[in-house]
């Protein structure tokens, strides 16, 4: 098949482009490192609703609209809706979509939504089945937290191994025509479980099935990490990054200087957030507002990201079973031909875009921060 590569590795041959994005996140987001990215920055997590679900709700409905004013479209414009988020029957993107005239495919892929519904988005575009495609999700830190885990007017303890859910919304916006990175491969992830139980532990969860996706993606394509500028996993954090890359050293794979992860990108080391950020709208916020307009600029030319989702049902895992996880990886390129030799002496020297960007401070596991 001229548009596989490999046994799980799709090529785009149309590249559909990125020609709007936009994020909208909570004050918690605002107050890291990268604050002034996002389109718009709540004052609280009520955001003026009765309930941190319809808060959810709201945010997602304004970021949407958001995406369109930037592309100068209007929703009939628009031929498919794709989205998730964690809340049970995805019920925030049902009550967004029900807003918007197009039709809508929901998704669930937990923490990995984001990459799996661009990937279908552009598989859609890619086969002539759609012009225009949007792609959202969203999470939010005190509804994820009542669900999966215990009220948080419960006062749970927070271990330095459990994460923190993202409260915002990313949303990114396909076209088979326009200006705006494209996405040339994505590679589809397989379910992976290794027997993790404990429902706060979602970096130790998620940390297999993003090694076997790098490690197929990369045999996949014929590439090495040093083909790329920057591979970010969407949200393993301090614990799931560590154990990444051991997984990866144990099958001789070094992607120490290519890797940076979106829950840790997300928050500073001294906002309370355990190992780092997680959620759907983890990897959608950081990738929609702060990695696409390095693409869109050509500071970056080549991103593997690489969503990850812990696949965790509150019912299962109060009966004691494991959590399953999964990661999808898109490869996002810079649209422009002008850069690509400086760019491609970038990725040869393993550097670039991590020595400009924005460096989060990691607290380090004797407690300094560095």
């Amino acid at each position: 098949m001229q548009n596989r590569l490999g046994q799980q590795t799709i090529q785009f041959n149309s590249q559909p482009m990125i020609i709007s994005s936009a994020a909208v996140v909570g004050p918690k987001e605002e107050q890291g490192p990268l604050g002034d990215y996002f389109d718009k920055c709540l004052e609280d997590s009520y955001y003026g609703e009765q309930s941190w679900e319809k808060a959810e709700r709201k945010m997602t409905n304004e970021n949407l609209n958001l995406l369109l004013q930037k592309a100068k479209l209007s929703p009939d414009k628009i031929d498919y809706l794709l989205g998730g988020d964690l809340l049970n029957q995805i019920v925030t993107s049902n009550f967004v979509a029900s807003k918007l005239p197009i039709p809508f495919l929901g998704l669930y892929g937990a923490c990995s939504t984001m990459a799996e519904g661009m990937i279908l988005g552009a598989v859609l575009i890619d086969g002539n089945y759609a012009r225009r495609t949007i792609n959202f999700t969203s999470s939010h830190y005190q509804g994820a937290e009542r669900q999966y885990r215990t009220p948080n007017e419960y006062g749970d303890q927070h271990p330095d191994y459990k994460q923190w859910t993202a409260t915002g919304t990313g949303a990114v916006l396909l076209a088979s025509d326009g200006s705006g990175p494209v996405v040339t491969e994505a590679t589809v992830g397989k379910v992976i479980d290794y027997g993790v139980k404990d429902p706060k532990n979602m970096g130790a969860a998620m940390a297999p099935a993003a090694a076997e996706t790098i490690l197929q993606h990369l045999e996949d394509t014929n590439r090495t990490p040093s083909d790329y500028d920057l591979i970010a996993t969407g949200d393993l954090g301090k614990v799931g990054t560590k154990l990444l890359k051991e997984l990866l050293a144990d099958k001789e794979l070094d992607i120490d200087q290519q890797h940076d992860d979106c829950g840790l990108m997300l928050y500073n080391s001294n906002q309370g957030v355990g190992a780092g950020g997680s959620g759907c709208a983890c990897s959608a916020v950081v990738t929609s507002s702060y990695l696409l307009p390095y693409l869109n600029d050509s500071h970056l030319d080549r991103v593997l990201l690489v969503a990850t989702g812990a696949l965790l049902s509150p019912l299962t895992n109060l009966q004691g079973e494991s959590i399953p996880a999964i990661a999808h990886a898109v490869v996002i390129e810079s649209n422009s031909q002008n850069d690509a030799i400086g760019n491609q002496e970038n990725r040869q020297r393993g550097t670039g875009f991590k020595e400009e960007a924005i460096q989060p401070v990691i607290e380090s596991e004797d407690g300094e921060n560095t």
